[in-house]
């Protein structure tokens, strides 16, 4: 299915300050297909596209046809969709395409689908040639607010989510709100995941906010989600421009991931989706906040209440506190074996902290029940 492009227009414009690795996240409508959207890029002869087997019918040709106004040759390769595809084999199709093209160190990659696509191809550009440029173009809420900002690329492992890859800035994110429209409900649901994870971490007002406009979102008014992406973009630039290689401050950003991932990686990548198990996984990291003191049942409870309003799941899966606590304890936060984790020290502020195992395994318990 096809939809008629909308006229360009950037609705704004949010920057990675990062020194010689800054740039520009554009968000807007009808970006996608228009040739002047990719102009300024590093100067190449040849474009990789790679994309996956759903995004492919609905972008990958006005997209190949834009950049034909800025390169000679617009190659593509179509992965599997899917989080179960992120691991070497598919990311070795990758490279399968570059070496069979004879693509050289300029080469610009364009990442063209959500964040499995973009991880995988983030990473693919930081390994070939020891390093070529790449462009994030999301095509999912989660990705547009989240994964395609800020150089985390990463392929899975079956031991843990996103264990192996590097840090590696984009040249540009070109967020098109106009692909937003072809989400799946639940796909689109578990980008809210992401939307909602930076009031409760940074931002009380735009939490506010989100709980009062959640019924335009979910009919995906477009004002409400160009809001929505742009307020998500400036708080994660804000904090990634603080700490690039998340030695501090970038943690944060994780709030509900440690539960998530070991969701994930227990239940087999691709059972939830990786919002949905992240939407789960603030609850159980508000339900620990509140057994440490920090924060109110009544702060647990507003949480909850949006995450399940946003269509998302506040159940947990029963995996067995042993299997909880060994896939946690494999978390990139995670010292000398000691389980880290994002809590809300106060509602609009997040740290890193341990905490005391009876308390997690009470979490786990009372969230599994």
């Amino acid at each position: 299915m096809t939809f008629p492009p909308s006229p360009s227009a950037v609705l704004a414009q949010v920057r990675i300050a990062l020194d010689e690795r800054s740039y520009p996240i554009a968000i807007g409508h009808g970006l996608l297909g228009d040739p002047t959207t990719w102009a300024g890029l590093p100067a190449a002869s040849t474009a990789l596209v790679v994309t996956n087997d759903t995004v492919a019918p609905l972008y990958l040709a006005p997209l190949r046809a834009a950049l034909g106004h800025h390169y000679r040759r617009v190659l593509e390769v179509v992965l599997p969709d899917g989080e179960q595809h992120k691991d070497w084999a598919t990311l070795n199709r990758i490279f399968d395409a570059l070496l069979g093209a004879g693509c050289d160190r300029k080469t610009v990659l364009f990442a063209l689908g959500g964040g499995v696509v973009g991880d995988m191809t983030g990473f693919a550009a930081a390994c070939y040639m020891r390093g070529v440029p790449f462009v994030q173009v999301p095509t999912t809420l989660l990705a547009q607010v989240d994964s395609s900002v800020g150089g985390k690329t990463a392929i899975n492992h079956p031991l843990g989510k996103n264990m192996v890859g590097a840090f590696y800035q984009p040249a540009r994110v070109v967020c098109d709100l106009d692909t937003l429209r072809t989400l799946p409900p639940r796909e689109f649901a578990a980008g809210l995941a992401e939307v909602i994870k930076y009031g409760p971490i940074a931002d009380m007002a735009f939490l506010d906010w989100i709980e009062a406009q959640l019924p335009s979102l979910l009919a995906r008014d477009a004002q409400a989600l160009a809001h929505a992406v742009r307020r998500s973009c400036e708080i994660k630039a804000l904090v990634v421009g603080q700490d690039e290689r998340e030695s501090g401050l970038r943690a944060i950003l994780n709030f509900g991931h440690t539960f998530g991932h070991a969701i994930e990686a227990g239940l087999g990548y691709g059972a939830w989706l990786h919002g949905e198990a992240v939407g789960c996984g603030m609850v159980m990291g508000a339900e620990l906040s509140h057994g440490l003191g920090l924060v109110d049942a009544a702060f647990v409870a507003r949480l909850r209440r949006l995450v399940e309003a946003a269509g998302l799941p506040v159940r947990a899966p029963d995996l067995g506190a042993e299997r909880w606590l060994a896939l946690m304890r494999l978390d990139k936060k995670s010292e000398a074996g000691d389980i880290r984790f994002v809590v809300i020290e106060s509602p609009g502020r997040a740290g890193v902290r341990p905490a005391p195992e009876p308390l997690v395994r009470e979490v786990i318990a009372r969230c599994c029940a």
